[in-house]
């Protein structure tokens, strides 16, 4: 078992996409403590790997807070004497337009993806940097911080933030040799059955059947199972060459997303005035202009037949 003798956070993992990366980690030898805010949901993911021969304790606890990210860091510590491994996982949704978004609505979206996220690896970078032995920290994205979504002004704004945070721990890691990655994941997931276009696909999942393979391959959706075992990899030895990156990860498909770059560029002496912009930037900049939103592929005409 490649994680033997490890010992890994996972939060928001009481079920979904977090049970499935606790779960493969544990099935690699790590063991792991489970994280949700509701008990009985922690309880029974802990039960669920104990019980194939894993070794997990839960702490039920809000993501956001510093007090959580001690108190997760502690269990670690205090249940199996160290820390190798973080996985953020733990996420809310609160979807709206932007003229319908609350405060109160975008606020608690940010408080758990991106300000949990910040709060748990300040805290895993401590104890790794205390220990002297490296770590690994592997936070999850999403196609939405990428590219953008309708109705999603603030998980868009906390998963492209947390990608931001991943390059700067990188660099800010390195010497203590702890790597820091995102994974973009796309599965069937009470998340992903809020959006229309793959509400079929999480529905069919939900019934046990298997995936076409115009979801696993064209538009590299699958089962959380999917997405587990790159994130096992990213937590392990063989990837200690492996920091700042994003990895997209879904059905058959496995990517790496690049990082912005500037695809166009123009000088003039003096500097750009507004007048001279008015008149040269479609011609400069026309051509180049990037699209929004994420591109689905047209499905196969056996596919739309089923709708």
């Amino acid at each position: 078992m490649s994680l033997a003798g490890k010992v890994a956070i996972v939060t928001g993992s009481g079920q979904g996409l977090g049970l499935a990366y606790a779960q493969e980690l544990a099935r690699q030898g790590a063991a792991v403590v489970i994280n949700d805010v509701d008990e009985q949901t922690a309880k029974d993911a802990v039960a669920a790997i104990e019980n194939d021969g894993g070794k997990a304790v839960a702490s039920v606890a809000p993501v956001g807070s510093s007090e959580t990210a001690r108190q997760l860091v502690a269990a670690a510590v205090d249940n199996f004497g160290r820390l190798d491994i973080l996985v953020n996982n733990a996420g809310v949704l609160r979807d709206k337009v932007l003229w319908k978004m609350t405060d109160e609505d975008f606020d608690a979206v940010v408080n758990v993806h991106l300000r949990g996220t910040f709060t748990c690896v300040r805290e895993a970078a401590m104890k790794f940097r205390e220990q002297g032995e490296g770590g690994r920290i592997i936070c999850i994205g999403s196609p939405t911080g990428q590219r953008g979504n309708f109705g999603q002004t603030n998980y868009a704004a906390a998963k492209a933030g947390i990608v931001g945070m991943v390059r700067t721990w990188a660099m800010e890691l390195a010497r203590a040799e702890v790597t820091v990655n995102a994974v973009i994941p796309v599965a069937a997931t009470a998340m992903t059955e809020t959006v229309p276009f793959f509400k079929e696909f999480v529905d069919a999942a939900a019934r046990g059947e298997e995936m076409p393979p115009f979801a696993r391959r064209a538009l590299g959706f699958g089962n959380p199972s999917d997405v587990a075992g790159v994130v096992a990899f990213l937590a392990s030895d063989d990837a200690a060459k492996v920091s700042g990156q994003a990895v997209g990860a879904g059905g058959d498909r496995l990517a790496l997303w690049s990082h912005p770059e500037e695809v166009s560029t123009a000088f003039q002496n003096g500097g750009w005035d507004y007048e001279t912009l008015t008149e040269d930037f479609d011609s400069l900049f026309g051509p180049n202009l990037q699209s929004v939103g994420q591109h689905m592929p047209e499905p196969p005409p056996e596919q739309k037949e089923k709708k």
